[in-house]
């Protein structure tokens, strides 16, 4: 196993495929999983590791090469990316990163290149402690997008939006790592609660609530859900607080009809079914593998009564209309407030593909909003932090469809009420309460147009 370019080759086959790294990681990790634990924590570190930081990378690169990064060869870019990241922030000795590299650029057919790479990385190792980052007076944008790794659109994007104060902030709330965030079944008794919490701290695992609900806990030296005591029997679910929020907003109770559009994985899903109890819970997502995923995670949490289907939202349901007392349209978008956890969209998501996303979710609420009922609620939210997809498609319903906000208050825990909460939006951002970025409004169908 050659982690080194294995790496490589991860980020030329996602280069050539459009696939994601991540993904790739993922498989040529469970092909080498007879390899030593050490082995596969450096791939999974390096590849992990040069994809976020890939802006940071290119501007240090470019410092010390006459040739501009984007003229390079791909497999020479890939090369230099991966090792450049070893020499700056791996404990490597910079010397096998060097002679590493070299070997590579010699054994895939760049023998010619090979002085070139080494004379780059040289120099890198030799000046790390003096490089020339953007100057943050002259341009403070490219400052910012080098510090943090984020596209400098983006950045222009979110300081026009929220001001420059704000879009520092949460660029560094990005980069923060957060733990995994589980949220226990609703009528678990308290003692079982605990005795769960506390195999998991013989396991090693610090458990700890979270301040904005009381059955989600962030984990603590975590690395997989799937052993823990209580996952199995469907005690517990993965879960962000933001989305356990999102179904506490929309006031879910007993014998109620959920409808929830963009379901999959099921999380969601399987909260309302939770509440609804003797009631009705309608799920559906675009491909018979999403509506897997969430029969999946359904069949695991025992919510056996949930309906699932597969369909387009953007096209008539066979669902009547006026059927649901409340309608989930958790839709799909941009997803810059799951930047934390999946690194890879600050480098595939475009400004021309939020404007694709706006008119999908126009589509979707078009087709869907009819099967709330007269009096029901529609409970729109986004994995994102943008007001095309937010605010500005909150405004779309109102003016467009017999809606009408309403306040959040009553179902929000106290330090995340405010003006906006009042009239029935919540914006929350990385970085301020330990959530991913998520946007919700709760919406009334009035009861005549």
């Amino acid at each position: 196993m050659n982690e080194r370019e294995l790496a490589l080759d991860i980020f030329l086959e996602a280069q050539r495929t459009g696939r994601y790294v991540t993904l790739l990681l993922r498989e040529v990790l469970d092909k080498y999983d007879y390899e030593a634990i050490e082995k596969k924590a450096f791939l999974k570190r390096l590849t992990e590791g040069t994809m976020e930081r890939r802006i940071s990378l290119d501007w240090v690169i470019g410092c010390y090469s006459k040739t501009p990064v984007g003229k390079m060869k791909p497999l020479i870019r890939e090369l230099l990316r991966l090792s450049a990241y070893q020499i700056l922030y791996m404990e490597a000795p910079d010397s096998a990163a060097c002679n590493e590299a070299v070997k590579l650029a010699k054994k895939r057919g760049f023998s010619s290149l090979s002085g070139f790479v080494n004379g780059v990385l040289r120099s890198i190792a030799r000046n790390r402690d003096s490089i020339v980052w953007p100057d943050e007076q002259k341009d403070p944008l490219l400052a910012m997008s080098v510090r943090y790794n984020l596209p400098e659109w983006l950045l222009a994007l979110w300081r026009t939006q929220y001001g420059e104060s704000r879009t520092e902030k949460l660029a560094a709330g990005i980069g923060q790592e957060r733990p995994v965030t589980i949220r226990f079944r609703e009528g678990i008794p308290e003692g079982q609660l605990e005795d769960i919490l506390g195999s998991m701290r013989s396991a090693g695992i610090n458990p700890r609530r979270h301040p904005l609900h009381l059955r989600a806990y962030e984990l603590e030296n975590c690395y997989g859900v799937t052993a823990l005591p209580g996952f199995a029997e469907g005690m517990f679910y993965v879960q962000d607080v933001s989305s356990i929020l999102a179904v506490e907003a929309a006031g879910i109770g007993p014998g109620m009809r959920v409808l929830d559009l963009c379901a999959a994985p099921g999380g969601k899903a399987v909260f309302a079914c939770e509440k609804v109890k003797e009631g009705a819970v309608w799920a559906g997502d675009l491909s018979d593998a999403k509506a897997e995923k969430i029969r999946e995670n359904a069949r695991r949490m025992g919510c056996e009564r949930m309906q699932i289907s597969v369909w387009d939202a953007t096209q008539p349901l066979t669902v009547p209309e006026g059927w649901a007392d409340v309608v989930l349209a958790d839709l799909p978008c941009s997803g810059l407030g799951v930047m934390g956890r999946k690194k890879e969209i600050r480098y595939r998501v475009s400004q021309q593909d939020l404007e694709a996303l706006i008119c999908l979710q126009r589509q979707i609420l078009t087709a869907s909003w009819r099967y709330v009922k007269p009096g029901g609620v529609l409970l729109y939210s986004t994995c994102t932090m943008n007001r095309g997809e937010n605010e500005e498609m909150v405004r779309y319903v109102t003016e467009n469809f017999p809606f009408e906000t309403e306040s959040l208050d009553a179902y929000l825990p106290e330090s995340l009420r405010s003006e906006q909460t009042g009239k029935g939006m919540l914006q929350l951002f990385c970085g301020e309460y330990d959530t991913d970025g998520f946007f919700m409004a709760r919406l009334r169908r009035k009861q005549s147009i």
